[in-house]
């Protein structure tokens, strides 16, 4: 009884612990969510009379949420980055001022319902809601109500970052001063969302995953605004001026590829043929005259790249081929990229950082926060231990860029690196490079809007509009090492990823090695295996992370698969009757490849014959686009029917196709099976005979023994 009452009182103990953590937790899950359209005005000036915020609150719960009301509420001036980085990070903030509490309408919501959010908050030397002076201002969208089986609670929250030129009701005054105004350059990313390409084979069809691609080049898509809202931008100078397109190499092969038609998985034809054509064409037009920076090959994660195949120093083909891109975007946009200028996605290693150098990139874009210097990074530096030069992205402004209220946030960041408010107290830099998410998905008026602020920001004497080769034309103002700490080693590619990527590297080097130029194909062996090198680069793409190691490289081992099933070995129709015990195998080997393959022959399961000559089982060159009839000397090891599989390989063993099965006859033995039986035949009758022998001789021993005269004691004596 005592143990039962004390297993009872323990599964209690623990029923009632849990409970409350279980509780707790459902506390936490979000009932609501805020979609902000973004604020209007986006910066606040002398004349600006009152501030709109409009959105949709939506039902993300189980319960129908009834009271709702919305206001806003303002914090004080921000004066370091700290306070920048924990208002991004949502973290509260003291209230300044705040607006009072205003119905939604409707007012209740039950689950998948959504109401609209519009606050107009008045603004003025007599307003409640006022900014005391110039800088940058959080602002929080708190939105309350109250579930049912609960109280009334803050349900959902946005917070805005939001610069301030001039207070509202004041007399406009001179720009504020700052103490360096920052020379400042904008990236501007053309990339590629996802990995599109299914597969691409030389000489036959792009396929592509599905139409996102083409939707995203379309009006109105992912890309289309990206290329419009900086052709929008032309009509300003200085915004112009500093901007730099950074563009993906795979991207415009790809897209390229498109305008001569491809297919979708599963055989259907492409209908972005037009749309490709389109925007391919509105890309070149932008680009001419343009600052241009290569992004690597399908946005690889280049310190991936160094880990595939890690112990062969030598083989760099992938690290090369993703580096190679400006030579693909001169000749497919007709402009030529900065040279040896490399905007790489993720943290670099030490390695990778080498890796690169030897590859011919002289400066590397990357985070101010991957690099640690002695001195503050307010330009370029040179990488410790080796020749490439490093220009900073401001992180603080990347980080605002991203998540929601991306562009409204970005500003408030950019305004505060400019030193908005005339103050020491932010980190002002006299360089400044400003760098958006590599795969921007802000809608096209989010884009044009962006840069018309900025514009306001140049024409204000906030910022100075620099062209990046300007920046890149600078001495480095010091040194700096590379920073990779675990969290970008968490953040990093898989190791699963890059050890079947080592796999199928290997593979592919084995079937590389094989090939040959055929004298009259004149096709170049590394072309034929390329698609594979490409799709070995994109499953590295930065877009993937997270993924399973299998899909990742799938495109990758179907390109390889591809290849190799155009070498194949013929099954033969019918039964194959060995004419003799020892006949030849007719084995009709196809290279439907433009390129020569050597092949060598392996029979397997072939317990009923073997071959006679092993010196026809080596290597022998099929040339291009042509098929060969082997005789294999071979000898049947038995009578009757039997199988044997004929696989076909290069000669480090590589497979290619498949096996055939082969289905044999013979009525006869070989020659030499014959001698051997005979032979064995004959050493088992004479061993037989032998054995037979000595038992004679022995029988008869023993019978004269037993009849030979007994010689006693008494007779010797």
């Amino acid at each position: 009884m005592k143990r039962l009452a004390a297993t009872v009182l323990s599964i209690l103990f623990l029923v009632f612990t849990v409970l409350p953590v279980a509780g707790a937790q459902a506390q936490e899950q979000p009932r609501l969510r805020v979609d902000l359209d973004q604020p209007n005005p986006r910066v606040i000036a002398s004349t600006t009379a009152s501030l709109t915020v409009t959105g949709r609150v939506t039902n993300i719960g189980d319960r129908r949420i009834s009271k709702l009301g919305v206001r806003l509420q303002l914090g004080t001036r921000l004066q370091s980055e700290q306070q920048i980085g924990d208002v991004l990070a949502g973290d509260k903030f003291k209230d300044l001022a705040a607006t009072e509490f205003v119905d939604l309408q409707p007012d209740e919501l039950e689950p998948g319902q959504s109401a609209a959010l519009n606050l107009v908050v008045p603004l003025g030397l007599s307003a409640k809601f006022q900014f005391p002076k110039a800088g940058v201002y959080p602002l929080l969208v708190n939105v309350n109500g109250t579930p049912d089986f609960g109280g009334p609670e803050r349900l959902a929250a946005v917070t805005l970052l939001m610069p301030v030129l001039g207070v509202p009701g004041k007399p406009a005054s001179r720009p504020p001063t700052v103490p360096s105004v920052p020379s400042t350059s904008l990236l501007w990313p053309i990339a590629n969302s996802a990995v599109h390409v299914v597969s691409a084979p030389l000489g036959g069809p792009l396929t592509l995953a599905n139409e996102r691609l083409a939707d995203e080049l379309a009006a109105g898509g992912r890309l289309d605004s990206l290329v419009e809202a900086a052709r929008a931008a032309e009509a300003d100078t200085k915004v112009s001026s500093s901007l730099c397109l950074a563009i993906d190499p795979d991207l415009v092969a790809t897209v390229d590829a498109m305008t001569r038609g491809y297919q979708v998985a599963g055989g259907a034809p492409g209908k972005g043929v037009e749309t490709a054509k389109n925007w391919l064409g509105r890309l070149k037009a932008l680009v001419a005259g343009r600052c241009v920076v290569t992004l690597p090959f399908a946005d690889a994660d280049l310190t991936a790249l160094t880990k595939v195949r890690a112990g062969d120093a030598t083989d760099t083909a992938l690290m090369t081929t993703a580096l190679g891109g400006a030579g693909t975007i001169k000749n497919l946009l007709g402009i030529q990229p900065q040279d040896g200028v490399l905007w790489p996605g993720g943290a670099l290693d030490s390695q990778t950082v080498e890796a690169i150098g030897k590859a011919g990139v002289k400066t590397v874009l990357t985070d101010s926060g991957k690099l640690q210097s002695r001195t503050p990074l307010s330009s370029g530096v040179s990488i410790e231990g080796t020749d490439l030069r490093a220009q900073p992205i401001d992180a603080l402004v990347s980080s605002a860029l991203n998540g929601s209220g991306s562009t409204q946030n970005g500003l408030g960041a950019i305004a505060f690196r400019a030193g908005l408010g005339g103050q020491n107290e932010g980190p002002v830099r006299s360089r400044l490079l400003i760098a958006p998410p590599r795969h921007w998905a802000a809608t096209g008026t989010e884009l044009t809007t962006f840069l018309e602020r900025m514009g306001d920001f140049y024409t204000a004497g906030l910022l100075k509009s620099a062209p990046l080769p300007e920046l890149l034309g600078e001495s480095p103002a010091g040194t700096a090492s590379v920073n990779y700490d675990p969290q970008d080693l968490t953040a990093a590619t898989s190791g699963d990823v890059t050890a079947k990527m080592s796999q199928l590297d290997n593979e592919t080097l084995g079937l590389s090695s094989a090939m040959t130029m055929d004298a009259t194909k004149r096709v170049n062996p590394a072309d034929v295996i390329a698609p594979v090198r490409l799709a070995l680069i994109r499953a590295a793409s930065t877009s993937w992370r997270g993924a399973d190691a299998a899909i990742v490289t799938g495109n990758a081992r179907g390109d390889l698969e591809a290849i190799r099933s155009q070498v194949t070995v013929e099954r033969p129709k019918q039964t194959i009757a060995l004419a003799s015990g020892a006949a030849p195998l007719p084995v009709f080997i196809t290279n439907n490849l433009p390129v020569g393959v050597a092949v060598q022959v392996a029979l397997k399961n072939n317990v009923g014959l073997r071959p006679t000559d092993d010196t026809q089982l080596q290597a022998q060159m099929v040339p291009a686009n042509s098929a060969r009839n082997r005789l294999l000397p071979v000898e049947a090891l038995r009578a009757g029917r039997f199988s044997v599989d004929v696989s076909l390989t290069t000669p480090d063993g590589t497979p290619l196709g498949s096996a055939a099965r082969f289905e044999l006859t013979s009525t006869e033995y070989g020659a030499i099976t014959i001698i051997i039986t005979i032979t064995a035949a004959g050493a088992l009758l004479l061993l037989s005979s032998r054995r037979i022998y000595r038992r004679i001789k022995d029988s008869r021993a023993d019978r004269a023994n037993e009849t030979a005269p007994r010689v006693t004691e008494d007779a010797q004596v």
